[in-house]
């Protein structure tokens, strides 16, 4: 392949990449998009949240969205925004890190509890990503519990991860990215680039893949993994899916399995940051190969399998997060295979999606000044 068609192949790329950006900034200027479910209106919520991470609904009906700064607020249903919540654990906020996903437990009801994942700060600027709990009484948690930390810590504020989802068996899943270190993700006596599967209390299940392994993390239930900052169980199944961020290209979305490995950093659909290649996932078939893979990145972030009976032309659908693709995609998934149908354009980098009891859904955006926006369908009268 020759230098003049690179640079043009490149040009190309750009030109398309600032078209999608300038078209996905009018959408949201529009306040509306088409979609196959019909025209969604886009409605701002809350402006000016500091990189705002996630986003949980209350049973009254308010929302609780983090930001990455360290501050855990609460949307109230005239889209007032509260001072930050007490009781929120000290944080690592450095380039990606800080606090990271709010999960309500699945037996609030009960028991009150509130997960909250972070970047944790330990000696020498050493950081790792970690999870806990606290009791939610009177808008405020109290007796927040770190339940479960990564190991190591390290320097840097890269690839934390740190999505928390809940199965049906009183377990969670935590997914954690490599730290931007490249090869520990293939090494079972850490953390770095896995999933755990942990009981809501943070005791380990004896039924892990490496529970029994004297070489292996117990809590790990699967590894290979770069860095996984969207996760949801599909209800149709019951299996845990992420996707993965890939380094130059070959952003991922997997079916995870128990003990099973995801070949970061041997192998990837894209290459390097230097443009060293790195080989495909179909030489190496020991390694779990991905459902789908994108190529320029979509950065995902961000993930819920649509149960809502708003729009039914996308029940039982992904609907997952872009940073860069400024938007939301939605993916088929049927079995262990899956396929993207469509874009819906948003107008900022979108790391969170969420369904709202009432079926329709809530973005926040990430940026110095993010957003969090309501999408619900037209009414009658066009507004």
């Amino acid at each position: 392949m020759n230098t003049l068609y690179l640079r043009s192949a490149a040009k190309a790329c750009l030109l398309t990449a600032v078209c999608l950006l300038v078209t996905h900034t009018l959408t949201a200027q529009k306040g509306q998009a088409l979609t196959e479910a019909g025209a969604i209106k886009i409605v701002p919520i809350v402006d000016s949240l500091e990189h705002p991470w996630a986003l949980a609904f209350l049973p009254d009906g308010r929302m609780l969205v983090t930001e990455r700064p360290g501050r855990l607020r609460i949307v109230a249903a005239d889209s007032t925004l509260s001072a930050p919540v007490e009781g929120t654990p000290e944080v690592y906020n450095v380039d990606q890190g800080g606090l990271l996903d709010v999960a309500l437990d699945p037996d609030f009801a009960d028991n009150g509890y509130i997960y909250l994942s972070y970047a944790q700060m330990g000696e020498d600027s050493l950081a790792s990503t970690a999870f806990g709990r606290g009791r939610w009484v009177d808008d405020r948690i109290e007796d927040f519990e770190t339940l479960f930390v990564q190991e190591y810590k390290l320097k840097g504020g890269k690839h934390f991860g740190g999505r928390i989802e809940f199965t049906g068996e009183d377990m969670l899943y935590f997914t954690m990215g490599e730290r931007y270190q490249f090869d520990p993700a293939q090494d079972l006596t850490n953390h770095l680039g896995t999933i755990v599967r942990l009981h809501r209390d943070g005791t380990i299940p004896d039924d892990n893949p490496f529970a029994e392994a004297s070489d292996s993390k117990p809590e790990i239930y699967s590894y290979g993994h770069r860095n996984i900052q969207a996760a949801a169980i599909n209800p149709a199944t019951g299996i845990l899916w992420v996707t993965e961020m890939g380094p130059m290209g070959g952003d991922e979305l997997n079916q995870v399995m128990a003990g099973k490995n995801y070949g970061w950093p041997v192998v990837s659909w894209g290459d390097n940051y230097d443009n060293t290649k790195i080989p495909d996932p179909t030489t190496r078939p020991e390694f779990t190969d991905a459902a789908i893979h994108w190529s320029p990145t979509i950065s995902p972030s961000g993930m819920v399998f649509y149960t809502g009976a708003i729009y039914e032309a996308w029940q039982g659908n992904a609907l997952i997060g872009g940073l860069t693709a400024g938007g939301i995609i939605r993916v088929a998934v049927d079995g262990d295979t899956a396929e993207e149908l469509e874009r819906i354009p948003i107008g900022g980098r979108v790391r969170e999606v969420a369904q709202a009891p009432d079926g329709t859904l809530y973005v926040l955006t990430d940026a110095e000044n993010g957003q969090l926006f309501h999408l619900r369908p037209f009414t009658e009268d066009g507004k």
